[in-house]
């Protein structure tokens, strides 16, 4: 029996989808307001939501994010009485699992429901014994990328990641590879970037003995050398068109002829390609080609950057720390400046950040602040101090309300961390209520204008209760 969270104003139509779960065996909870579903999602920690766009106090799309981050990471199925093309995008990029009318049927609804309940079992499942390496975190959207790699191990289909540097493009390719049935075949990597043009078609398909000056002796290539396990195709956008034409057939027959030979040699291989490109972009302007795409896009993975799963900071900073094996961890403080930074390079510059760190620290056994690289404290340091709030035009004491530290009697002086908490909580409800202000009420606006996630934003507006004033 599944729990299902119903977020409508529609009396008429709450109540067939109440019918459909009820005669399915699954027991329903139900909300007719935003605020009121965002409360009920982490009580009731319901399996699937079906959540409706138009709410009197908000758009149901807004808070696909807010609800897919609760405990039980439900899956979303978005209802609406008026079809939009745009609206149906923006639900599946934000994470929705369908997107119906409510003109549908009983039937269809019950058939949307039931496969929305098999995927989440099958790739809960799948996730939950996946193998992970060195892949950390465990925030919503890493769910969903751990999903997707599950069921891409369980099958033979081409993927293709796609993500920002830095995301770990490599590592959840080795992963899929380790995870399928071809873990104990060799896992090939083919750095597309860096590939000799007038040598690439010699180093993927091998060449015979003679086939060119130097060719003293036949060499296998990297495509042969792949049978029976993973050729993974690194920053495969880079490759040349003459080489996609070729390697389209390669994918089409697992079959090749090396460069001088005379005979066609085979390799049963699977292929993972990642890019940080947009290919069907790349494909539009003629420089990818569109056929290879739909090819290699068989199953699509793609990887979130950091500044948008912050929530993954704590376990993959303990997940570096502790790779160095000095039983060395992050003070709290350096977990809230490490917040502060946008990331450009993704968990690459964290890594990277956090080994300077450590060596600065040298016998220290914890990180603090004070040990990150001086050009990443300046950064952090200008985001909290000359951050959003000075970018809508008002300064600490302006806007905001004089934004003053708590009143300190020198004969009663409070501990030193629980005085710059209280003060670190009331400068950030004094920011919050400012930011909803400027925001007129919407989270969508709040999180363009203070550069968070939507996920964080929804957090601290709840927290400071602001949440009832949103418009979704």
């Amino acid at each position: 029996m599944a729990s299902i969270l119903i977020i409508d104003d529609d009396p008429g139509f709450g109540l067939v989808l109440a019918e459909v779960a009820k005669a399915l065996g699954h027991k329903t909870s139900w909300a007719i307001t935003l605020a009121h579903g965002l409360e009920m999602a982490p009580r009731v920690e319901p399996d699937l939501i079906f959540l409706d766009v138009h709410l009197p106090d908000g758009n149901g799309l807004d808070a696909i994010g807010p609800l897919k981050s609760s405990a039980s990471r439900p899956e979303i199925i978005v209802v609406t009485g008026l079809v939009d093309a745009e609206g149906a995008e923006t639900a599946m990029q934000g994470g929705a699992w369908d997107y119906v009318e409510k003109s549908s049927t009983q039937v269809q609804l019950a058939l949307s429901m039931k496969r929305a309940l098999r995927y989440r079992e099958a790739t809960r499942a799948g996730a939950g014994v996946l193998r992970r390496g060195g892949i950390a975190g465990d925030g919503p959207r890493m769910a969903q990328a751990l999903a997707v790699a599950a069921r891409a191990a369980s099958g033979d289909l081409s993927v293709l990641l796609s993500g920002e540097s830095g995301t770990g493009k490599e590592l959840f390719a080795r992963c899929i590879h380790e995870n399928s049935q071809r873990g104990r075949g060799e896992f090939v990597v083919i750095d597309c970037a860096a590939l000799p043009e007038n040598l690439v078609e010699s180093i993927l398909f091998g060449h015979a003995r003679g086939a060119f000056t130097g060719a003293d002796v036949p060499r296998e290539g990297l495509v042969k050398a792949a049978d029976g396990g993973t050729l993974f195709l690194d920053e495969v956008g880079e490759l040349p068109l003459g080489v996609q034409k070729v390697f389209l057939r390669v994918l089409q027959e697992r079959r090749f002829r090396p460069v001088g030979a005379k005979a066609e040699v085979g390799s049963d291989f699977r292929v993972i390609a990642a890019t940080n490109r947009d290919l069907e972009a790349r494909a539009a302007q003629g420089l990818f080609r569109e056929d290879l795409l739909y090819r290699l896009k068989a199953i699509h993975l793609e990887l979130p950057p950091l500044r948008e799963r912050l929530e993954d900071l704590p376990p993959l900073v303990s997940h570096r720390l502790s790779q160095a094996g000095q039983g060395r961890q992050a003070s709290p403080e350096l977990l809230d400046e490490l917040r502060l930074h946008s990331w450009p390079g993704n968990v690459r510059e964290l890594y990277q950040t956090l080994d300077q760190a450590s060596a600065v620290a040298g016998g220290e056994s914890r990180l603090h602040p004070e040990h990150l690289p001086q050009a990443l404290r300046a950064v952090t340091l200008k985001a909290r101090y000359g951050g959003p709030e000075r970018r809508m035009g008002t300064g600490m004491g302006q806007g905001m309300g004089q934004c003053s530290a708590p009143a300190l009697d020198p004969a009663q002086l409070p501990p030193y961390r629980e005085y710059r908490d209280n003060a670190a909580r009331e400068a950030e409800r004094r920011y919050m209520e400012a930011l909803f202000a400027a925001a007129g009420g919407s989270p969508k606006r709040a999180c363009a204008l203070s550069g968070l996630s939507r996920t964080r934003v929804y957090c601290l507006a709840k927290a400071h209760g602001l949440l009832k004033d949103a418009d979704g």
